[in-house]
């Protein structure tokens, strides 16, 4: 099965203002923090085993006797842990301690601490390194509580959690990039990039830097509704394919070709336009639209009030228009000694109750589908935005050959937009050096 129309949730979605799983926003930043990683202890592999096949409710769960748990948190998010923490503590008699670790560094920490016995029970981390903690043998399988998460959680979600069909995450929240709007200039957002050129040709005025539509042309994280929206995809078998690469399939093809006319509206090159200098235009009032992730969202509020909106992605080629997401998840270390009590906290603090306090506390929005319908979420205007984007967004690969895409494709779309070169040949070639890259062939 391809990793694209089958990624299409069916559900709401949703994305989180704090999250890092996407590389700070930028796209281009999967790593393996789990390389060269020691084989787990014998404990650690006992572990693995602990658990059941079979459906498993919260009740029927119960701690090991005197276990205390570590849990590894963010700053930003330090907060919403200790009161989760206090709610399990009271429920479960488990002492939770938390320590402050950079959602990024996670996993490479757990591969010094966990042999040592000083790791956390319980990690936070971007589902693109779930790949490497999975092969590493770092994490727990999520076995106990497998069933119960996949039907509450979006279709995304499970996806990002699962490695090589087996479900190890706790998702708990995701991002993806939307449509801000100044609603001074365009009361309501366009459904279509049909009606994004049509506003364009009344507003977009090169010499006074002034234009309808910005964003980063030359980066594929942005970009990817005009591959994937129409059929296009990076890799088969929900990504995990690294020997079919769909970049230049028909429907890439197609959507490229929307991406390409764009240029009739943003009239300068691609290596003209970066993070700083779209959003000072887009505070100005100077850009009307910017595709963008939830991290501008506390700036743009500041600069625009109330005449700030967001939407989803226009409709690329009459398609709904597909975008990446990235998920949070909480994992289990395979070096826990408590790992019923550990498992308990994960799928505890990924609850729906759970998500909905985060959302509260940081802004995030739940992948768990009941939270996504509370009034909490959808009565929000910025965060529904976001939510509704998401609905129709596709889970990063997480496979180590993930890296060796960036560089190719983000050459290959300054080529279609800067010097309007054919769309299939530049990313034929793009397929060419990544397929290279994957297969250990030094670029030339």
């Amino acid at each position: 099965m391809k990793f694209k129309k089958t990624m299409v949730l069916i559900a709401s979605l949703s994305l989180v203002a704090s999250i890092t799983a996407c590389g700070g926003g930028n796209g281009n930043n999967t790593t393996n923090n789990a390389a060269n990683t020691p084989a787990p202890s014998n404990t650690a592999a006992e572990n693995q085993n602990t658990g059941t096949d079979e459906a498993t409710t919260t009740e029927e769960v119960k701690p090991e006797e005197g276990a205390e748990l570590l849990v590894w948190e963010s700053r930003e998010e330090v907060a919403f842990t200790e009161e989760v923490a206090k709610q399990f503590e009271e429920k479960y008699g488990v002492k939770i301690k938390i320590e402050e670790v950079a959602v990024p560094d996670q996993v490479g920490k757990i591969t010094t601490d966990g042999p040592s016995g000083l790791g956390a029970d319980v990690m936070m981390i971007p589902h693109d390194h779930l790949g490497n903690a999975a092969k590493s043998g770092l994490i727990l399988a999520n076995d106990v509580f497998g069933e119960e998460t996949t039907k509450n959680n979006t279709e995304a979600s499970i996806v990002a959690s699962t490695y090589e069909d087996t479900l190890y995450g706790y998702p708990r929240a995701a991002e993806t990039p939307a449509l801000f709007y100044n609603k001074a200039l365009l009361p309501e957002p366009p459904k279509t990039f049909e009606e994004v050129i049509a506003f364009g040709k009344t507003f977009t005025d090169k010499s006074k830097k002034k234009y309808a539509l910005m964003w980063e042309t030359g980066n594929m994280y942005f970009n990817y509704p005009f591959i994937a929206s129409g059929g296009g995809y990076l890799f088969g078998d929900n990504g995990t394919n690294k020997d079919d690469i769909g970049l230049a399939n028909d429907g890439a093809i197609e959507g490229l070709k929307v991406f390409q006319s764009l240029k009739e509206i943003l009239p300068i090159n691609s290596g003209d336009i970066n993070p700083d200098i779209k959003r000072g235009l887009f505070n100005s009032g100077d850009v009307a639209m910017d595709i963008n992730g939830p991290w501008e969202l506390a700036g743009y509020k500041e600069a625009l009030g109330d005449n700030l909106g967001v939407a989803p992605v226009p409709t690329v080629a009459g398609k709904t228009a597909i975008t990446f997401s990235g998920m949070k998840i909480y994992v289990v270390s395979s070096f826990s000694k408590y790992p019923n009590a550990a498992k308990l906290y994960a799928q505890f603090a990924s609850s729906k109750e759970s998500q909905l306090l985060l959302n509260e506390k940081i802004g995030s929005i739940p992948t768990n589908l009941e939270a996504l319908e509370a009034d909490q979420i959808k009565n929000d205007p910025y965060i529904s935005g976001f939510a509704e984007q998401a609905k129709n967004s596709q889970p990063m690969p997480s496979i180590p050959e993930m890296s060796n895409v960036w560089s190719p494709v983000n050459a290959a779309l300054p080529e279609i937009w800067n010097n309007n070169a054919d769309p299939k040949t530049a990313m034929e070639k793009a397929i060419k050096q990544i397929t290279d890259l994957n297969n250990g062939v030094a670029a030339e």
